[in-house]
C-alpha cells in the first residue's frame, strides 16, 4: 500500500464495500472495556468518517456509553467478506458536539427516532409489552410534532491512534499495513507479518 494516508484507503475501501453486495457495509464491531477489565464487543454502524475520525451514535446510558465514559479508548473492527477486506482502528473517544447529534438525530426515520425515547437501552425491562407501551406513549406525546433528541443519545467519534489494513491471500499470506499515529500528526507505516 503506497498510501501514506490511512484515512484515504479507509476512504477506498469503504467505497467498494459500498458498491458491493454487502448488506450494511458500515456495520462494524465495537470493541470496549469494562471498569473490571473485561472487553464486551457488538456490532454498531458506522455513521460517517472524516480526516477527524470515524462516528456512531448510541444510548449514552448504554452499557457501551457507561464503559466508555469509565475508559474512552476503544477499537472498530470491519470485515468485507466478499473483498476479503479486514480494518481494524484503535483510538480515542469523544462525543460530538450537541449541533453534530441534533443534525444526525433529526435525519433518522422517526420510528428510530421514538425508538431513542422509548428505550432504556442495556436495562433489565419486565417484558417485550414494556417497550411497546413505552413507544406509543412516546407516539401520543410527539404526535404532529418533530421528536427532539433525547439527551441521553448522541455520537461519539473515534480519533485513530492506529489503523491496520489487512487483505486476504493465498496459503495464510496475509497482507497486512499498520499505520500509527505520530504526535506530529503524520502516519508511520509498518508492515506485518501475517
Amino acid at each position: 500500500m503506497l498510501e501514506r494516508n490511512p484515512l484515504k484507503i479507509f476512504e477506498n475501501w469503504f467505497n467498494q464495500a459500498k458498491e458491493s453486495d454487502i448488506n450494511k457495509p458500515n456495520a462494524m464491531t465495537l470493541a470496549t472495556m469494562d471498569n473490571h477489565g473485561e472487553a464486551h464487543a457488538r456490532v454498531v454502524l458506522l455513521s460517517s468518517f472524516d480526516n477527524n475520525g470515524f462516528v456512531f451514535h448510541t444510548n449514552y446510558k448504554s452499557d457501551k456509553g457507561v464503559q466508555l465514559a469509565a475508559n474512552p479508548s476503544a477499537c472498530l473492527l470491519f470485515w468485507w467478506d466478499c473483498l476479503g477486506y479486514q480494518v481494524r482502528i484503535n483510538g480515542q473517544i469523544s462525543k460530538t458536539t450537541t449541533e453534530e447529534s441534533d443534525a444526525y438525530f433529526s435525519g433518522r426515520p422517526r420510528g428510530s427516532q421514538i425508538g431513542a425515547w422509548a428505550s432504556a437501552q442495556s436495562q433489565v425491562i419486565k417484558s417485550r409489552q414494556l417497550l411497546y407501551d413505552r413507544e406509543a406513549e412516546f407516539e401520543i406525546k410527539y404526535f404532529g410534532k418533530a421528536v427532539p433528541r433525547p439527551a441521553h443519545w448522541g455520537g461519539y467519534r473515534l480519533s485513530p491512534t492506529s489503523i491496520e489494513f489487512w487483505v486476504n491471500q493465498e496459503n495464510r499470506l496475509h497482507e497486512r499495513s499498520l499505520y500509527t499515529r505520530q504526535k506530529s500528526g503524520s502516519w508511520e507505516q509498518k508492515i506485518l507479518a501475517p
